[in-house]
């Protein structure tokens, strides 16, 4: 089999970024460790669980699957086809068994040997459809080609692509305002420093909004090769389709909108308008102008007051088992500005690629 091109390992970073976010969901919410006292093993013998659903059993079996898909291509240059998929399978499996045996140390976790049965078996349908499809998409295929034709190459590129697809990940969390990432008073335990007064947190917003659509609409720009500002704006298009999505499925599809209020109408509005004025500028420009915007809009999401009515979303809002799923959202969520401002501040673009 032809190994992949050199320097065009994208499916490791691929592969990594998954699996760091898999442990966290496992592991979600990370508090209350403490031993139970039974044997840490204890649930292999267990019979079958209590409360337990097909939804369940799909969700296990399906988060696990792209986890074996991308690890056959990230082992694709090192081993053949066949000993790739059953290290990307063994792989799986064996990262399930220690989600499961370290959740018998959180509360608010229960350990299942049906999880980590379906949790297994969905890394191998996952690895076995990464060999059959993973090199004709990723290192050396359809996505590698145009990961290499469109982003900027090197490293950056491949951190700045992830960067992106993560940035489309946040968006699909419900309780975050429009582009409200990098608000770290969850995970630091910090209350609103100041009162919610209606009036005056539509004008919050409207600049909260204003300055991330900025900062994304000039760092997605700096990412693209080619048609920088129309690839730019796909993105946005696309984050806000997936808000639309989750608010749907969330609350209802009449609510479907709930994020196009007056306030962040406006702010998008003007940072997108800002953004196309400033587009033309030379690119170190374009990116210390991104991470000023970007670092403005971080503090003020931490500085706003939250907004009552969509904390609401969440008492609508029943996620089941899929409150794991939210926990690596709000998480991302809160971390992203953080890594895109590292990516601006070390990205360097040749000045005669100003698009």
């Amino acid at each position: 089999m032809a190994r992949p091109p050199a320097g065009g390992h994208f499916s490791p970073v691929l592969a990594g970024v998954f699996t760091l976010l898999v442990v966290y969901a496992s592991l979600h919410p990370l508090s209350g460790w403490h031993a139970s006292g039974a044997s840490p093993f204890a649930f292999l013998a267990a019979g079958w669980p209590r409360y337990s659903s097909y939804l369940d059993l799909a969700f296990n079996v399906a988060g696990y699957m792209p986890l074996g898909f991308l690890w056959v291509p990230a082992n694709l240059s090192r081993l053949p086809k066949v000993p790739a998929v059953a290290v990307a399978a063994l792989l799986g499996s064996a990262l399930s068994l220690g989600m499961e045996v370290a959740q018998n140390y959180l509360p608010s976790r229960v350990p299942s040997n049906l999880d980590w049965a379906c949790n297994s078996l969905g890394a191998l349908l996952g690895a076995l459809t990464g060999a059959r499809w993973g090199p004709a998409l990723l290192d050396g295929g359809r996505i590698h080609a145009w990961r290499m034709g469109c982003i900027v190459g090197g490293r950056m590129g491949d951190l700045g692509l992830v960067l992106a697809g993560l940035w489309l990940f946040t968006q699909l969390d419900p309780a975050t305002l429009l582009f409200g990432n990098g608000d770290l008073r969850g995970l630091l335990g910090l209350r609103d420093a100041f009162p919610y007064l209606a009036q005056g947190f539509a004008r919050v917003e409207a600049i909260l909004v204003g300055a991330h659509a900025l900062a994304l609409g000039l760092l997605f720009q700096a990412l693209f090769r080619e048609h920088g500002r129309a690839s730019a704006a796909a993105v946005l298009v696309a984050g806000l389709a997936a808000k639309s999505v989750v608010l749907a499925v969330a609350m209802g599809p009449d609510h479907a909108l709930a994020w196009a209020t007056p306030g962040s109408m406006a702010g998008l509005a003007g940072g997108l308008l800002l953004w196309l004025a400033c587009a033309g500028l030379a690119p170190r420009l374009r990116l210390a102008l991104g991470a000023v915007a970007l670092l403005a809009a971080t503090v003020l999401v931490n500085l706003a007051p939250n907004n009552p009515y969509l904390l609401h979303a969440l008492q609508v809002w029943s996620p089941g088992h899929f409150f794991n799923f939210h926990g690596v959202t709000s998480l991302v969520a809160s971390a992203w500005p953080f890594l895109a401002l590292a990516w601006l501040t070390l990205s360097r673009r040749p000045a005669d690629e100003a698009r």
